[in-house]
């Protein structure tokens, strides 16, 4: 079988790569696809000594650096790809890679990471942190989004399965789309986070320092609670923010960002992991379960998915202020959670289960094609 995988754009291992190196390990023989390729060299082991084919994109000025400024171009590139000769296209979309052109004789499988976020129903946000609010940049902006949301639903009608990674993702679909999907949870490397049940009276914070994330709140929650130690781990655009509202409690402590292997050792220590976010899905939640941490996390998104409930590993707040996060925290004072429960629950999430999931899904949908 000839396969072929459509991958947005490579420049380094993130999420949608992490799906990418499964389907390479499932297809080796697949012939590989993007708009362009800027991984470091030191970087490139999940593409499996592939070189993908990519496009006009790759040489234009300032690309390597500055690619996603051509995102108005992209459609167009990523509609040059020839895949005329492959029975099988599996797209890794979260922005424009499913808007690839086949024929009525190849399958074409989409695993969703996300509809363009930017370009829906995140797009307020975007522009606002962008500074593209207001002004002849703010028009033109919402002129190119409102042209590459046309073109986002027109190109849903050349995917013939749409997988999504979680519930969230899935009503994403729906509403963008008017389609249904499958849902395969992403592939997580759990056998990397071992399980330690002795914990440490400290919770634990970890993410890059972005808006979105909120770990601000947490800060502030945790700086109304002297009695309760937060480590905080990550760097980013938002540190300055997150640093005022700790403000200089000594029970809250920045470590800056960390090497993985610390990273991991603090998940395995923490009394439980933190997740203010809303999140498509969340895989620090996962590798946290994996080290039989418990989870507090805001109740939308993906963490709905990861969070169980029977047996308990976790809980969730239902707003996103710092008043419900610290009366999370006190429910969980009074909760006890089975570390060995928080990592049976993380083996669902494991990178064999993912295989296992999609190499089904695709074999129902060929065995569908051929009848």
């Amino acid at each position: 079988m000839r396969v072929a995988l459509v991958h947005e754009w490579l420049e380094g291992y993130a999420g949608s790569e992490r799906v990418l190196e499964q389907l390479l390990d499932m297809y080796p023989q697949a012939d590989l696809f993007a708009t362009v390729d800027f991984v470091p060299e030191g970087q490139r082991g999940f593409l499996r000594g592939k070189v993908p084919r990519t496009t006009f994109i790759q040489n234009l000025p300032f690309a390597r650096k500055r690619f996603r400024a051509y995102i108005g171009l992209m459609p167009l590139a990523i509609e040059q790809h020839d895949l005329s000769a492959y029975d099988l296209v599996i797209s890794v979309n979260h922005a424009l890679s499913k808007g690839v052109l086949t024929g009525p004789d190849t399958l074409h499988v989409s695993y969703i990471c996300s509809p363009i976020r930017y370009a829906w129903d995140l797009q307020h946000q975007y522009l606002r942190q962008a500074g593209l609010e207001r002004g002849v940049g703010g028009a033109y902006a919402r002129w190119q989004l409102s042209k590459l949301r046309q073109w986002d639903v027109r190109t849903a009608n050349g995917v013939d399965l749409f997988v999504s990674l979680s519930a969230y993702i899935t009503r994403r679909i729906r509403k963008c789309y008017r389609r249904d999907s499958v849902l395969v949870p992403p592939p997580v490397d759990v056998d990397r986070f071992e399980l330690r049940a002795e914990k440490q009276d400290f919770y634990l914070l970890a993410s890059r320092m972005v808006p979105y994330k909120r770990m601000d709140l947490v800060a502030a929650a945790f700086a109304e609670m002297p009695e309760r130690k937060l480590v905080i781990v990550g760097d980013g655009p938002e540190r300055e923010n997150v640093v005022r509202a700790a403000r200089g409690a000594a029970n809250i402590s920045f470590v800056g960002a960390v090497a993985t292997d610390r990273l991991v050792e603090l998940m395995q220590q923490a009394r439980a992991f933190i997740f203010a976010a809303e999140e498509d899905f969340g895989i620090m939640m996962v590798e946290a379960q994996a080290c039989g941490t418990p989870v507090i996390a805001f109740g939308r998104g993906g963490a709905l998915d990861i969070v169980g409930a029977d047996p308990p590993t976790g809980l969730f707040f239902e707003q996103q202020t710092a008043e419900a996060v610290a009366e999370a925290v006190q429910r969980f004072e009074g909760m006890a959670i089975a570390p060995a429960a928080c990592r049976e629950n993380a083996m669902r999430f494991s990178e064999e289960r993912f295989r296992a999931r999609m190499a089904a899904v695709i074999a129902e949908a060929l065995a569908g094609r051929d009848g």
